[in-house]
């Protein structure tokens, strides 16, 4: 058998063993259409209550092989069948560590969740410093709301990486958030005028991090900060963890990129509550006039200051109101 391509020597409806020492019952198969596949085999009995994620280049479903009931993964695109070996590689390493058939069941789809991205052609480069930074700061806020609000509720919260207007909506509240060096100069770069926008219904947060470089050992890589995130969601639901990944790619980190020639550190949170007269420009813009980006200082958003009591107050009323 080759190791690059395990199912060789496979014809249709035909399946090997991954690993004969192996603690789960995972599978090289081949099936309809003559497509390459994994399978975990379940046993007798077992609640197929899992959901399954769904991605564009697999068919991802539960089917018999033999007389057995099993999770399928199979590739509809043979022209990414190398990829495919190292992402059936990786389930299998993730579904072995599972220590009962149900658990080597959720670690095999969360991992397959994880590959979405490199599956549907992930970028290949990775974020700039200050897109590594901005990032930073809006974990800083995910890891706040899911502490306060639950996983679930802060997931669908964050809006910053598929374009949203604000970074963070929840009823009654949303949030902007921005990701500064500790010494610069006190100011915010705003890229549109929507930002800092009135939102009917809603009170408006500026929440400005300092986010610096750090050097060995202090501070931590861009993937371990991620990776703190990434533990929580672990540990969730398999539709938010699904919506994890998602925002994670759109926002354009991909866990094959080497972050570890910059660490970071997260230093204070200044919090804005942003109402009439605050420093920003009017919305709607006059007609005519596109793409708007300006610098507020944050002197001037002094008397502004809201006090973290009140942001936190302001949270949970968004998890009294979903609770209703």
């Amino acid at each position: 058998m080759s190791e690059s391509y395990p199912w060789q020597g496979l014809g249709f409806d035909e399946a090997r063993r991954v690993d004969k020492r192996g603690q789960h019952d995972f599978f090289w198969a081949v099936v309809e259409n003559d497509n390459v596949a994994l399978a975990l085999a379940l046993p007798d009995g077992a609640e197929r209550i899992l959901p399954l994620p769904k991605i564009k280049s697999l068919d991802i479903r539960y089917r018999k092989l033999g007389s057995r009931d099993a999770l399928l993964v199979a590739l509809r695109d043979p022209e990414q069948v190398d990829l495919f070996a190292s992402l059936c590689k990786d389930i299998v390493s993730a579904g072995e560590q599972g220590e009962t058939p149900s658990d080597a069941l959720d670690r095999a789809v969360r991992r397959t969740l994880r590959w979405h991205h490199l599956l549907r052609g992930g970028s290949s480069e990775r974020l700039s410093v200050e897109e590594q930074r901005g990032l930073l700061g809006e974990l800083q806020v995910l890891q706040l709301l899911c502490a306060e609000i639950g996983a679930e509720a802060a997931i669908e919260a964050w809006r910053g990486p598929e374009d949203g207007a604000k970074d963070f909506e929840l009823h009654g509240m949303c949030m902007e958030v921005k990701a500064r060096r500790g010494a610069a100069r006190p100011q915010v770069q705003i890229s549109s005028a929507d930002q800092l926008a009135d939102v009917t219904g809603a009170d408006v947060f500026l929440l400005v991090y300092d986010v610096d470089a750090a050097i060995k050992p202090e501070g931590m890589t861009l993937s371990d900060h991620v990776q703190v995130v990434e533990d929580i969601f672990q540990s969730t639901t398999l539709a938010a963890y699904g919506t994890w990944e998602r925002l994670l790619a759109a926002a354009g980190f991909d866990w094959a990129h080497d972050y570890s020639d910059r660490r970071w550190t997260i230093g204070r949170r200044m919090t804005f509550l942003v109402e009439e007269g605050f420093p920003r420009i009017s919305s709607p813009v006059p007609m005519g006039v596109i793409n708007v980006k300006y610098s507020v200082s944050l002197d001037a958003c002094s008397p502004f200051i809201a006090t973290d009591d009140l942001l936190l107050s302001e949270i949970q009323k968004t998890q009294s109101y979903n609770s209703k």
